[in-house]
C-alpha cells in the first residue's frame, strides 16, 4: 500500500470516525434527555392520576354520605317508600351504583338492579370494607357481566343499614382524571382487565410482566412494552400499585410513546450518515490535495534517490515549496552536488593512488631483473681485457643471463598488459561443472608431482543441470587463478576442495584450501590490485578474478582465519537477464 493511499484512508477514516463519535454522543445525549423528560412526564401524570383518583374517591364518599342522610334512604329503612326509590337518589347524587342493604347485606333497594330487592348484595367487597371510610375499587356483578367501580360505604344514623354507592370506572372516567399529549393512562384491575383511557383494545399479555412486578414489589416499576413488531409502537410505562390493607387492588400505569424518540434518533442517525459520507468525500478531497502536496515531492525525492543509487549522482529534484518538503528537496540537491564533488575528488585521488601504486609495483618488478642485467653487462665489459678464449666463455654465459632476464621483463610487462586490456565477456551457455573439471585437470600433474608434498583434490560438484550464461574462457581463467592461489597457500601439502551448487536461481562455486589462512586485514585488502601476500607475483591474480566476477554480475568473498585455511565463494546468476 502506497503512502498516498494510506494518507487518503487515514484522512477519510479520521473524518468518518469523528462524525461517528459525534453522532454517537448526540444519540446518547438525546436518548438520555428524552428518557429523563419522559420519566418526569410519566411521574407527573401518574401523580396527577393518583391525586385525581383520591379526589374522585372523596367526592364519591361525600355523595354516598349525602344519600345515606337523605329522606329517601330514611323512608326505605322505615319501610314507607317503594323498593325502587334508590334509583332516583342515585341519579340525584350522580352515582352509577347505589345499594341500600341491611347489616346482613340483604338489599332493601338497588339503583342499578331494582329486581334484586330482597337478595344478598354480591359486590366483590371485603367484609371489613363495609365499615371503611375511604373509597376503594370494587368489581360489581351485572346482568351482562361485571363492572369496575370506585365505591364508598356509609352507614345511616343509628347504624341499622349500609349505603354503598359508586361510579363506574370507564375509559372516559380514567381520561377525566388527567391526560397529556403523547401520554397514555391505563388501569389494571384483577383478575386481569385493563381499562384504557384511549378506549383502545389492550393486549393484557404485553403488560403482564410489568403489572406483576409492581404487584409483587408494592413499589413503582418502570418498563417498556412493544405492542407490535414495529419499534415505533413501543411505549415506556411507569406502574403504580394501588394498595389496600397491604394488598394490590389495581395498578395505575402512565406511559409515553417512544415513537418521537425513535424518530429523532433515526433522524440524527441519517444526519450522521449524511455528514459522514460528505465528510468522507471532503476528507478524500482534502487527503488527495494533501497527498499531492506531500507525496509528489516525496516521489520526486525517491526517484532522485534511485537515480543516485543507480550511479547518476547528478540527479536533481525541483524545489516547489518553502516548507519542510522544500527544505528536504533543497538538502537533497545539496547532497547530490556534494556527492558529485566528492566523487570527482575521490576518482582523482584513486587515479593518483592507482598510478602511484602501479609505478611502485612496476618499479619493484622491474628492479629485480635490471640488477642482474647491470652486473652481467659490467662483467662483459671487464672480460674484454681477458684472453679470447676466456672472453668467449664469459660472453656466452653473460648473453644467456641477459636473455633470461629479458624474458622475465617480457613476462612482467605481459601480465600488466593483460590486466589493462581485460576484454568484455562474451556470454554463451556453458556447463559450470565441465569448466571446473577442465581447470582441475590442468593442475593434475602439479598436484601429484613426485618429490613434492601431496595436495589432495576433492571435487563436490552439484548434481543436475548447472548450465549458465557466461564467458567460458574468462570463467576458466578466474577459477584457474583461485586454484593456483590455493596450491601456493599449501607448500607443505593439504586438501584442495572445489564445490558447486545451485541456489535460488544462482550458482555458487567454492574453492577452499587447508593452508595457513589469512588475517582479517589481509582478507580486506586481498582483491586490491597489486596487493599480494606472496614473496613472488604481481598481486593481479585476484584482481583479475574480481574483475571477471563483476563483469558476470556476480559476487566474490573470502572467509579465513590464521591456521584454518581460506575459502573463496563466487555467486553468479544463471541468466544474465536476472538482477544481481
Amino acid at each position: 500500500m502506497t503512502f498516498r493511499t494510506k494518507l487518503l484512508l487515514i484522512s477519510s477514516f479520521s473524518v468518518a470516525g469523528a462524525v461517528a463519535l459525534v453522532t454517537g454522543a448526540v444519540l446518547f445525549s438525546a436518548r438520555r434527555s428524552f428518557e429523563r423528560i419522559d420519566a418526569q412526564r410519566r411521574e407527573a401524570l401518574l401523580e396527577q392520576l393518583r391525586r385525581e383518583l383520591d379526589a374522585r374517591g372523596a367526592d364519591i364518599g361525600r355523595a354516598v354520605e349525602r344519600a345515606a342522610a337523605s329522606a329517601t334512604v330514611q323512608q326505605l329503612l322505615a319501610g314507607t317508600a317503594d323498593y325502587d326509590r334508590a334509583q332516583a337518589e342515585a341519579e340525584s347524587q350522580a352515582l352509577d351504583f347505589l345499594d341500600v342493604v341491611l347489616p346482613d347485606l340483604t338489599i332493601i333497594s338497588s339503583a342499578h338492579s331494582p329486581a334484586r330487592f330482597g337478595y344478598k348484595n354480591d359486590w366483590q367487597v371485603a367484609p371489613e370494607d363495609w365499615s371503611a371510610s375511604d373509597a376503594f375499587l370494587a368489581r360489581i356483578p351485572l346482568q351482562e357481566g361485571t363492572a369496575v367501580a370506585l365505591v364508598a360505604v356509609r352507614s345511616p344514623a343509628g347504624g341499622k343499614a349500609y349505603v354503598a354507592g359508586g361510579r363506574r370506572v370507564t375509559p372516559e372516567f380514567l381520561k377525566s382524571l388527567g391526560q397529556a399529549p403523547g401520554m397514555h393512562a391505563l388501569l389494571w384491575v384483577p383478575p386481569d382487565e385493563v381499562i384504557d383511557a384511549q378506549s383502545a383494545t389492550i393486549d393484557v399479555g404485553k403488560l403482564r410482566q410489568l403489572v406483576d412486578d409492581a404487584r409483587h414489589t408494592g413499589f413503582r416499576t418502570m418498563g417498556a412494552v412493544r405492542w407490535t413488531p414495529a419499534r415505533s409502537s413501543a411505549e415506556a410505562f411507569l406502574a403504580l400499585p394501588l394498595m389496600r390493607r397491604a394488598q394490590p387492588v389495581g395498578v395505575l400505569l402512565a406511559g409515553t410513546s417512544l415513537a418521537e424518540q425513535l424518530a429523532l434518533e433515526r433522524e440524527i442517525l441519517w444526519i450522521g450518515i449524511t455528514v459522514a459520507v460528505v465528510g468522507i468525500l471532503l476528507g478524500a478531497l482534502l487527503g488527495w490535495w494533501t497527498t499531492e502536496r506531500i507525496t509528489r515531492p516525496v516521489e520526486q525525492l525517491v526517484k532522485g534517490a534511485r537515480s543516485v543509487a543507480a550511479g547518476d549522482w547528478s540527479a536533481h529534484v525541483d524545489v516547489s515549496s518553502k516548507d519542510e518538503i522544500g527544505e528536504l528537496a533543497g538538502a537533497f540537491n545539496k547532497m547530490t552536488s556534494q556527492l558529485v564533488e566528492q566523487r570527482d575528488r575521490a576518482i582523482q585521488a584513486e587515479r593518483v593512488a592507482a598510478w602511484r601504486e602501479l609505478a611502485r609495483r612496476l618499479a619493484h618488478e622491474l628492479k629485480n631483473p635490471l640488477f642482474p642485467l647491470q652486473i652481467t653487462i659490467e662483467n662483459v665489459q671487464r672480460a674484454r681485457k681477458l684472453p679470447p678464449n676466456e672472453f668467449d666463455e664469459v660472453f656466452a654465459e653473460s648473453t644467456s643471463t641477459l636473455l633470461t632476464e629479458v624474458s622475465n621483463l617480457k613476462a612482467i610487462i605481459g601480465r600488466f598488459s593483460d590486466f589493462a586490456k581485460m576484454p568484455a565477456p562474451r556470454f554463451e551457455r556453458v556447463d559450470l561443472n565441465e569448466i571446473i573439471r577442465g581447470v582441475m585437470k590442468l593442475y593434475d600433474a602439479q598436484l601429484h608431482a613426485d618429490g613434492k608434498p601431496r595436495i589432495e583434490p576433492v571435487l563436490e560438484l552439484g548434481e543436475g543441470d548447472l548450465h549458465m550464461e557466461a564467458d567460458g574462457e574468462q570463467l576458466r581463467r578466474a577459477l584457474s587463478n583461485l586454484v593456483l592461489n590455493a596450491i601456493d597457500a599449501m607448500p607443505g601439502g593439504g586438501t584442495l576442495r572445489v564445490s558447486s551448487a545451485k541456489q535460488d536461481g544462482r550458482v555458487r562455486v567454492s574453492v577452499s584450501d587447508s593452508g595457513q589462512g589469512l588475517t582479517e586485514e589481509e582478507c580486506a585488502r586481498l582483491f586490491t590490485p597489486y596487493y599480494t601476500t606472496k614473496h613472488h607475483g604481481t598481486g593481479l591474480g585476484l584482481a583479475i578474478v574480481q574483475s571477471v566476477v563483476s563483469d558476470h554480475r556476480g559476487k566474490i568473498s573470502v572467509t579465513s582465519a590464521p591456521a584454518q585455511g581460506a575459502t573463496f565463494l563466487i555467486d553468479l546468476p544463471i541468466a544474465q537477464g536476472d538482477l544481481v
